[in-house]
Parts: C-alpha cells; structure tokens; sequence
C-alpha cells in the first residue's frame, strides 16, 4: 500500500481519485500508523471533488457511485483522534463551501450522514476542534435555500419538531471566543434570512426563543463590563483604559447591527421578542432608571453609559415601538422604574443651586437682571419664560438638568441623546413634540397638512401652536403611548398636565439650550453640538424667539467679543485672523451637517487635555495659545448663532477688512522689508535699529543690531549684524515673532531687557505635536528667555519702546481687519471698499527663525562690561 502511494500520478484525475476511495475503503480502523495516510485521503478528495466540480462531472458522479459520505461516517466512527475529525469537517467544510453545482450540492444535503455529523459527539474539548465544526456549520448555513433547508429539519403535523443545525450552533452563541460567537451569528442570520414559514415559527417558540432573552443577557452583561472601564477612567482619567473601551464599544455595536440584521430578517413575533427582552432586560431596569437615581445599590450602570447605550440602540436597532417606548418613558419619574421608592437621586445629577436674588442669572459671570421683566409677560405667554431651573419630576427634565448645570460629559451626553431622537425616522413626530425637539418646519409642515385637509382652515390657527385643538391632540395620543407603557411593561406614569402644548416643551429645551450657551466652563467641541441641535428646532428667523432668549444670546455674545478683543493684544494675534477663518467653515460645516459630527462614544472618555497642561506653566504661551482657540471657537459660535436668529444668510467666510498696505513712515518701510516680511540673510536698513549683545551660549557673546518691525498683522524681532563696509545696513542673522514677547527691563540691570520668545506655532493646530489622550507624542515645546545687553540705559528704554509700539500697531491693524466681524448689529462706520470676506492671501506668512529649540530655549546672561 505505501509504495503505491508513494508512486508518482497526475495530480488531478479521475485515477487519482478512485484510487483515493478504494485506500480509504481498505480502512478497517484509523491508529498512530495510518492517520498520516488518512488525512492526506480527505483532504485529497477535497481537492479533486472542488475540481471536478469545475472541470469534470464524472468526479463528483463517481463520488456518489462509490457512496463516499457513508465512507466519511465510517471513517469518523473506527477513529478515536481529534486529528482525524477535525480534518474530516475541513474536509467537509471545503466541499461544501466550493460546489457550484446545486445538483451536487442537494445530494451532499439530501441523506442522513450530513445531520449525522452534525449532531455527533465531538470532543469540544479541544478548542481547534470547535472551531473546525463551527466553520462546518457556517458553510451549511450558506447554502441554505427554501428548497434545502429542508432536508435539515424534521416535521410532524406540519410543524417543525427538529433543526439539529441551528438547535447545535447557538449552544455556542456566547462562547468566549469571538470568532466563533461571530460564525454563529452569520449562521442564524443565513437561517433567518431563508424566510421558511415553519422554520420561522419553530426559531420562535420556546425553548428556541429563549436563545433572543440569551443574546439580551449576553449583551447586558457586556454593557455593565462597559460602565465598568468608563467608571474607571472617569475616577482615574490619567488610567489607560482607552483601548479596552473602544474595544468594548466595538463589541457592543457589534451586537446592536447583529440584533438589527435579525430584525431585518422579518421573521414575525422576532422584532416583538427583542423589544420586550432590550426593554425588561436593559432599558427599563438599568439605562433609563440611572439617569437620575442612584447607582451604588442595584442599578449598576452610569449615566453617562447609559446615555451612549440609549444613542447606539436608538441609531442602530430599527423598531418603532422600541423607539417610540423610550421615548415615552422619559416622560415618567425615575421611581417608576425601581420597585424600591426610597432610592435616592443620583449623583450624577447635579443639584442646581438658585442664587440668594431669584431674579438674578449668572451669564458668563455676569448677573442678569431678566426675571423680573419677565413677569409681566409670563401672564400671556407662560411657555415664553427663561425658567430658573429645571425640576426633576421626569427624566426628561434630568436630561434638560444636565445640559443647564451638567458637566461636559453630562452636556454632550444630553445633547446627543436629543440629537438622536431627533434623527430617530421610527420615532412618531408626536414624540418628537411632545420631547420639545419636533424641527418647526416638520410643525409647520403638519399644521399646513391640516389646513389643506380641511381639519382647521382658520388662518389664525395654521400657526397657532399653542391652540386648544392641538393641545387636545397632543395630550390624547401622548396619554396612549404612556398607558401602553403601563399596561405592557408595568411602567406606571401619570398623564401630562391639562392645558399642556407642544410649545412649552420646545421652549423648556430652547431654554435650556440657551442657558448652555451662557456657560463658560463648557468646551467649545460641546457646544458647537448644542448649535446643531439649536439650528435643528429653530431654522427660521427670529420671530421663533422668545424676547429673552435673544438678549441672553447678545449678551454671552458681547461678553465672548470682549474676550476675543482681548486676544489682539495677547500672545497670538498674528494667528488669530487665520484662526477665526479656519473655525468659521469648520464650525458653519458642523452646523449644516446632517448629523452632529461628535458620535456618542465621544461622550465615554474623558475630554482631552490641553497640550501644555501638566508640562508647562500657566504663563506659557502654549497655554495662552489653546485657551485663544477655544474663544475663538465660542465666538464663531455664537456669531454664527446670532446671525442666524436675525434672519440673515451665513456668508461661506467671516467677513472682514482686507490688509492695509505698509505705511511710508513705517518702520518695515523705512528698514525696506515688503508684506513677505523679514528673511535670513537678506540685506535691510539699520536706521532704527540698537545695537545690543546677547549669549546664546556661555561665554560666547555676539554683537547685533535689535530692531522691531510690523507688518499687518504680522511683527518680528529681528537681530542682523551691521555690514562694516556699508553704514547703517545689516544682514538678517536671526527673526523671532514680536507678538507675545513680555518685553521688562532688569530691575537691577536696567541695560538688560528680558524678552519671552514663543513658538511660531501653537501645537494644538499641529497634529504631529498633538497630544492625544493627555499623552505627549513629541516633546512638548516650550519658551525662549532672551536677554539682551545695550550700551545705556536709554538705548534700553529706546528698546523697549520700539517693541511696545509695534505690539501696538500689529494689534490696531487685527482690530482693523475684524471690526466688521465683531460689530453684528452692523453700526460700525467702515467703508464698503474695505469689506472682504477674509482673505487669508493678504496675510503675511513668515516662518519665525530663531536660536530658539526644544532642547536649548534660554540664553545666557551677558556680563556687564560695556
């Protein structure tokens, strides 16, 4: 037997194979001696069976003449080596999975030895094993057809009593191995996706439909492992648990498209299963219950999980009563939920603290007087009032709670849950009403539908929203979806209060979304979510304002002007122009995006540190630097915001004056620099300049000549070494930037003057000098100390004189260019030959040169000797 096996052949023949059945036929039973032999035969009929498939019918009729299945079986029987069945359900698998042939495919399918192997008692013990027989099941499952699948189940009275092919695969749904919980999944979904009727009702009854209450279960578990890390990181933000959390939200998003495929699948009763399982196993008891209560005893997920968890399953899992059921419940009070009533509030949720002057509201530290001229107004129109807190009584008014007095995590996990209700299309617009967050041109939209209908043709109701007749609607259907509630999930929450309207629900969010807008300890990133949502439930002009709304929005507006006004003196306003332009069209995109372009999963990690925090100190201008962006961002916000309640069209740039040209008795001018600006090397006038000394390195004093220029915008300092053959000309040796530079003469030597010198970028506008996850990448940048020696005194003062004034006209000249910007109301006196979208080509663009580096950012004193 073995020199003929040995023997050279065509690989690819009828011979071959036939020689291949009769060796495997001699086998009487499989040991250490000949195993070696019968692999190499399964794995040989593999390989021809696929070929012939392709090639040559008669290999595959031979197969059938010579009944290799029932080999197959046998060979697995007198065999007691997991190497033997493990090659046979390769074997198996490789057939199955490269027939074309349907002819070939139904006579694999259409005798016992198939379900035989099937339901055989492998030693699952050996984990390569459970693998080799999950990928045997899984490309079964693939061929599945309305014609096929039944010769794998078993019927009696027209029922189906039997289906060893699903019943083995989803005793291994949640095995800890992912690839093969991921096998069995794409196994049931070939299942449910034949659309047999009988099959369809043996999947769904018991105990078969225990195996959706399992998949819940499972998937709880995994949501509590996830609050889990985030708690974690939310008590030790400097942990590194950022991989295991996206890896865990990967897995559970994973699970959430496989319960929507199954959906998909459009099996009757499947979709009711999930919804009542996602809802008593996770939503009802857990998610909406830790919104507001207390987590330490029973419930065992966060808020700011929960929040997420509620995003994924609205966005991903497409049931309209599962959607329309949330949403209901967050009318109800957290009680509801718990069947211990004396649970106490959660910390999660912050306690808003009232100001002793109830009339008084802090607006970016500044008390606003508004409650008490509200008063009068409130009589007619009492939705219209800013109100002075949110109340707790539902946990719909936790989720307002927590964008009025949350943290940032607590705001942006609010604002995306409002957000994907909103983008919910299974949710009735009657929720999204009754939520405060209906867009008013779907209102309008609906009302108009009514009109034209003839239900209220009267002109002065089309637009009423707050008549009796839709208030009476919208309490009537509300009050049903929460009686379904109560009579299906034992959820027992009162009805609204009589004389309730859409609109005083939409005014509470508009309230809250502006108070989060007054609010200074929010990241811009957050904010500029609330903006999206703001623009979603206000696309109109300011006639959808309320009076106060309005002036809240001025007001943080002027004081954020203010802020940003401060910035053209500061450490950076030769980037500020630049700056405001960039977030202008990235923040107008996140505004005119379909979708907020925050994902909820933002919401589980910790916002990322500052660059320069824990590295540098406060008087950094790094710190300086990122703390302008971010004002630059709520700026641009709310400018955008403000130009959007006065009804005008949002311009594609800010507008702005365009760069002035360099005056003749400038300095610039008269040193004979043009708008490229200063450049190594290059010759220029020395006719103001000083001469000075300064030691980049001890013991090694150089002799420049100083001079501070502007141009626009843009200011340098620059040292150039006088030309000994040409009076009052120098050669450019270094240029450091003007802005920031903190010019102070020595209070002991009062020839010294100590300049900062900062980078010529801000490393939160460069990637590759990003920080992700509060951890450095590269080596963080830091400031230059120069200190510069002159002759006297005066030469000195002179000095400090020429860089005070051209930090003066560097920030005139950003104010110049902005004023059109920072005057909305459109008051400011500017000619009309000077408006121009900002027009970044006009800006002067000079890389800063100079002695300072990571490594070596200081000077040396120079000594005293004149």
């Amino acid at each position: 037997m073995w020199s003929s096996f040995w023997r050279s052949r065509d690989r690819f023949s009828l011979d071959e194979l036939r020689y291949f059945i009769d060796q495997l036929q001699k086998v009487q039973i499989v040991n250490n001696v000949n195993k070696d032999f019968v692999i190499e035969a399964l794995r040989s009929i593999s390989e021809l069976i696929t070929y012939g498939d392709q090639h040559d019918s008669n290999y595959f009729e031979f197969f059938m003449e010579r009944q290799v299945m029932g080999e197959f079986v046998r060979i697995l029987k007198v065999s007691r080596t997991v190497s033997i069945s493990r090659q046979l359900l390769q074997t198996m698998s490789i057939m199955i999975q490269n027939l074309k042939s349907e002819h070939a495919i139904y006579y694999m399918f259409s005798n016992e030895h198939i379900n035989f192997l099937i339901t055989y008692a492998f030693d699952f013990r050996n984990e390569e094993l459970l693998s080799y027989y999950i990928s045997f099941l899984r490309a079964i499952s693939a061929k599945l057809d309305k014609n096929t699948i039944s010769l794998f189940v078993k019927t009696q009275n027209e029922e189906v009593v039997s289906f060893p092919l699903y019943v083995e695969a989803i005793r291994f749904a949640f095995h800890e191995e992912n690839m093969i919980r991921t096998a069995v999944r794409a196994l049931t979904l070939n299942v449910y996706h034949v659309g047999d009727e009988f099959v369809n009702r043996f999947i769904v009854k018991a105990p078969h439909a225990d195996y959706f209450s399992s998949l819940l279960t499972f998937f709880r578990k995994q949501c509590i492992d996830l609050n889990g890390l985030v708690s974690e990181t939310l008590k030790n933000p400097d942990s590194d648990t950022t991989t295991a959390i996206l890896a865990a939200v990967d897995e559970i998003e994973d699970d959430l498209y496989y319960i929507s495929d199954v959906i998909s699948a459009g099996i009757p009763d499947v979709g009711r299963l999930i919804t009542d399982n996602i809802l008593q196993l996770l939503i009802l008891p857990l998610l909406l219950p830790s919104l507001q209560l207390d987590a330490a005893n029973d419930i065992q997920i966060g808020a700011i999980t929960s929040l997420y968890l509620l995003c994924c399953i609205l966005c991903i899992v497409k049931i309209k009563d599962l959607a329309n059921t949330i949403a209901a419940a967050l009318f109800c009070p957290p009680e509801a939920f718990v069947a211990d009533s004396e649970t106490q509030l959660n910390g999660y949720v912050p306690e808003i603290q009232q100001p002793e002057n109830e009339n008084v509201i802090e607006v970016n530290g500044c008390s606003k007087q508004i409650m008490r001229s509200l008063s009068s107004s409130s009589q007619a129109h009492p939705e219209n009032i800013i109100s002075k807190g949110v109340s707790h009584s539902t946990l719909r008014d936790a989720l307002l709670s927590y964008i009025t007095a949350g943290d940032d995590l607590q705001v942006l996990g609010s604002l995306s849950m409002l957000a994907t209700l909103l983008q919910t299309k299974e949710l009735d617009e009657i929720m999204l009403d009754a939520l405060g967050i209906l867009p008013q041109r779907k209102q309008h939209k609906k009302l108009l539908l009514q009109a034209l209908v003839g239900e209220d043709s009267r002109e002065d109701q089309l637009f009423s929203l707050g008549s009796s007749s839709i208030r009476d609607e919208f309490n009537c259907e509300l009050d049903g979806y929460l009686q379904a509630l109560k009579e299906q999930y034992g959820v027992v929450c009162s009805s609204l209060e009589a004389g309730t309207s859409p609109s005083a629900h939409r005014f509470q969010v508009l309230n809250a979304l502006v108070s989060l807008f007054c609010r200074s300890n929010i990241s811009p990133e957050t904010l500029w979510v609330g903006g999206w949502l703001f623009r979603q439930l206000l696309p109109y002009s300011v006639a959808e304002f309320n009076s106060q709304h309005l002036k809240l929005l001025k007001d943080s507006y002027k004081n954020c002007t203010c802020a940003l006004l401060e910035e053209t003196r500061g450490t950076w306003p030769d980037l500020l122009v630049t700056i405001l332009h960039d977030e202008w069209k990235r923040c107008k995109r996140a505004m005119e995006a379909s979708s907020p372009q925050k994902e909820p999963k933002c919401i589980l990690f910790p916002l990322e540190k500052p660059s320069a925090d824990d590295v540098l100190p406060s008087e950094s201008s790094i710190i300086a630097g990122e703390r302008m962006c971010k004002v630059v961002k709520v700026f641009v916000l709310l400018h955008q915001l403000h130009v959007f309640s006065l009804g005008r069209a949002l311009p594609d740039q800010p507008p702005a004056c365009l760069p002035s040209d360099i005056p003749e008795n400038s300095r610039a001018r008269t040193a004979g620099l043009d708008v490229s600006g200063p450049k190594l090397g290059t010759e220029l006038t020395l006719v103001d300049a000083v001469p000075c000394r300064i030691a980049f390195e001890r013991g090694k004093e150089r002799y420049f000549c100083f001079l501070a220029t502007s141009v626009g915008s843009s200011g340098w300092i620059i040292l150039a070494e006088e030309l000994p053959l040409k009076r009052h000309h120098g050669i450019i040796r270094i240029v450091a930037p003007l802005a920031g530079s903190n010019p102070t003469i020595d209070e002991t030597h009062s020839r010294w003057l100590h300049l900062r010198i900062r980078p010529s970028t801000i490393p939160v506008l460069d990637p590759a000098k990003s920080i992700a996850h509060g951890k450095a990448k590269t080596k963080a940048l830091v400031d230059g100390r120069w200190t510069l020696a002159f002759r006297d005194d005066e030469s000195c003062k002179s000095a400090l004189s020429m860089i005070i004034e051209e930090i003066d006209l560097q920030s005139s000249e950003v104010k110049r260019r902005l004023k059109p910007l920072l005057n909305l109301e459109g008051d400011t006196d500017v000619s009309v030959t000077s408006l121009h979208p900002l027009n970044l080509e006009g800006d002067i663009d000079v890389p800063v040169t100079s002695l300072h580096s990571e490594a070596s950012s200081s000077t040396q004193i120079p000594s005293d000797s004149s």
